[in-house]
């Protein structure tokens, strides 16, 4: 084999490297987003259609936390009380942002439990996290979330000692949605 063969193999052989690589960076977010969710790992929670149908005599604490990504201009609070509920029992708890400034502003909500080990135990069956949020200048809105604690949490020898948890949301700024969809949000779409 000649020397200009075998740098040619070289070249390729790390070029393909250099595109396995930056491929597997690529997909490594949404993989490990939905890894995330299905083991609540880093405290993500995961969601249900339905309430659950088992309600146990054991309560939880849940506490809020609310706070805001750098460069969102609102104002956002969670409950004032921390909420005692049965495991498996639906609660329901809201949020409250205001936009102070004399702009419409977009923005959407990332969330987490914790401890991490009652993050697959977390379940929303509905959330103001699920969509971007538009306010308006000087609008404020009281935002729902609505959940259980899945009873299989007392069956998890790493998440049954668990006596309070804390749900946190951080609000990031988004870029406006275009005229269309501001309509459609508004109920003014024809």
């Amino acid at each position: 084999m000649s020397a200009r063969g075998g740098n040619a193999r070289t070249v390729w052989s790390l070029l393909g490297v250099v595109f396995v690589m930056g491929g597997l960076g690529f997909a490594s977010v949404p993989l490990y987003d939905l890894f995330c969710r299905v083991t609540g790992y880093g405290g993500t929670t995961s969601t249900s259609d339905t309430a659950s149908d088992e309600i146990l005599d054991r309560t939880m604490l849940v506490r809020f936390d609310a706070s805001l990504a750098e460069g969102m201009d609102w104002e956002f609070e969670p409950p004032d009380e921390p909420m005692e509920i049965r495991i498996g029992e639906t609660g329901m708890a809201f949020f409250t942002a205001t936009n102070p400034t004399d702009r419409t502003i977009a923005g959407t909500a990332s969330y987490n439990v914790a401890p991490f080990t009652a993050g697959l135990y977390f379940s929303k069956i509905a959330c103001f996290c699920f969509t971007e949020q538009v306010l308006q200048p000087g609008e404020t809105v009281e935002m729902p979330v609505t959940f259980y604690i899945d009873p299989d949490i007392v069956d998890d020898p790493e998440a049954s000692y668990v006596q309070a948890i804390t749900l946190s949301y951080t609000f990031h700024v988004l870029d406006l949605p275009d005229d269309n969809d501001l309509a459609e949000l508004d109920g003014t779409s024809e």
